[in-house]
């Protein structure tokens, strides 16, 4: 019933992400480290964002079938 979307790209993406912030949090240059932090922090908030956006479009979806029916 439901498709599942192959997200191999992005995890790919998503881990060399990482492992370049884990290589530059042991940088000399403490603005570089301080940065590492930022980007982990505001990369969790946009996956954060990005799960709320799919609960609301699940919930009109749900919302939209309901009022179909009615009509």
């Amino acid at each position: 019933m439901f498709i599942r979307e192959d997200n191999t790209y992005n995890d790919i993406r998503e881990k060399s992400l990482m492992q370049w912030l884990t290589e530059m949090e042991q940088h000399e240059d403490v603005a570089v480290r301080g940065g590492v932090k930022l980007c982990r922090e505001y990369m969790a908030h946009l996956k954060q964002q990005n799960d709320n956006l799919k609960h609301e479009i699940e919930l009109k979806n749900h919302y939209l079938r309901k009022m179909s029916k009615r009509g």
